[in-house]
């Protein structure tokens, strides 16, 4: 794939559901005018929903203050980007609407990196960096002697996705993975998941935006967007915008609710010389019921060459100064070097030891609604939002990129917008194996 030529691949709308596609997308009638619509964000939320608006015939724009940078990443390629049901290893994901519907967006991304690794094998495009890996998820507890049932509903739900491969739960599990016994855990489950190397996904995926035609400004906007909604427009020459600016929703969607949730990375060589290489990914989910933060494990290969070692999840942590020294990120290490032998012996990535973000969470988590203010006339809003993904952007992306389609055309039929409520899809009728 080039500059030069248009990607062989689209996504589009089967029912009510966003699918990959081999092949162009149809044509627009010549004579028909094309709408416009700005996105604000350039993470995977708004790269994501670009990519679905483009296909689905829509002009767009995408403004943000930043892009994709190795040298100085955003908070989309520091992600741990392992897809999960949810809720996501880091927790913190309890409102019923939103988990519900979070729920039905993963399983529509699943389906999207499942058939992307198939379509587009890395030696017949630019790398997208997305891998089907086995994810294996360890407990303390036996599942079903746990205080608190989450974790056995998570797993029973997952068995429950026939699309949601090599689903396997075996306290046999530990050993295989020679699990340190100073872990103490004694049950586990695994499945296939997505992968992504972040940061070749996030440099593919702004290829495919610029091939697909999108418009890409670099500039920062501050401020309730209702309050300079119409200025935008006409700015941009847009017929709607699509917010998807994460923690800046704070300010952006004067969403008083969205607060950081401070995690960090820590990336290490994994050549299979200074300890036996992952494969897979091995994690231990936060516990909310234990009233701690510091108690995830998270080791996942990133590529064929580097893996990354968490987790951290600290609420309301704006300042992104933490370092290997830091106490939070010793212990973080302490905990996955107790977790796989050999793993102290690990060298630091060259290039980038230690990664930090703030994600982006909110009091209800994550929002996928049209603005509910009206205007100062009392006109409807045309902004609609899509942020507070926290730490499952990748995992949701899609679904939540779906969403917003419905509710672009929601608006363009002139219908009164609603507060968020639980959907679900008529997918059982279409046949996906013959796209």
């Amino acid at each position: 794939m080039s500059l030069a030529s248009a990607p062989n691949f689209f996504l589009t709308r089967i029912g009510d559901e966003l699918v990959l596609h081999r092949g162009q997308p149809p044509q627009i009638t010549p004579d028909v005018h094309k709408k416009r619509i700005l996105v604000i964000g350039g993470g995977v939320t708004g790269f994501t929903t670009a990519w679905a608006l483009l296909d689905a015939g829509y002009d767009v724009t995408i403004v943000a203050e930043r892009w994709t940078d190795p040298k100085n990443r955003i908070t989309s390629q520091i992600a741990g980007a392992l897809w999960e049901w949810p809720p996501a290893v880091c927790g913190k994901h309890t409102d019923v609407v939103s988990l519900h519907n979070s729920k039905r967006w993963c399983m529509t991304s699943y389906r999207v990196f499942d058939k992307l690794q198939k379509m587009l094998p890395p030696n017949e495009y630019l790398d997208h960096g997305v891998r089907m890996r086995m994810a294996n998820f360890f407990f303390d507890q036996v599942l079903e002697e746990m205080p608190d049932r989450g974790q056995l509903d998570k797993y029973e739900e997952i068995v429950a996705q026939p699309e949601i491969k090599g689903v396997r739960r075996d306290a046999n599990i530990v050993k295989e993975h020679a699990v340190n016994q100073k872990a103490g855990v004694v049950d586990a489950y695994q499945h296939l998941a997505p992968v992504i190397d972040t940061d070749a996904y996030m440099n593919w995926l702004h290829l495919v935006l610029i091939c697909k035609g999108a418009v890409l400004r670099t500039r920062r906007i501050n401020g309730d967007l209702l309050c300079q909604e119409e200025e935008l427009l006409a700015e941009f020459g847009a017929d709607a915008i699509v917010n998807a600016t994460g923690l800046a929703g704070l300010e952006l969607a004067a969403d008083a609710s969205v607060y950081p949730l401070r995690g960090a990375l820590i990336r290490v060589v994994n050549d299979g010389k200074a300890f036996p290489k992952v494969t897979e990914a091995l994690a231990v989910t936060h516990d909310d019921t234990r009233g701690e933060d510091e108690d995830i494990v998270f080791i996942v290969p990133r590529n064929d060459n580097t893996l990354i070692l968490g987790g951290l999840a600290q609420p309301h942590k704006y300042e992104l100064d933490l370092t290997l020294d830091s106490p939070e990120v010793v212990r973080m290490r302490e905990r996955c070097n107790n977790f796989v032998p050999g793993l102290e012996n690990a060298e630091y990535d060259p290039d980038a030891p230690l990664v930090q973000g703030l994600r982006p969470f909110r009091g209800s988590n994550v929002r996928v609604e049209r603005e509910l203010r009206t205007r100062e006339d009392g006109s409807l809003s045309r902004i609609i939002h899509s942020y507070g993904q926290g730490g499952a952007g990748f995992s949701l992306s899609f679904g939540c990129a779906n969403d917003v389609l419905d509710l672009i055309r929601e608006l363009e039929d002139n219908t009164r917008p609603s507060k968020m409520s639980i959907r679900r899809n008529r997918r059982d009728v279409f046949a996906y194996s013959s796209l």
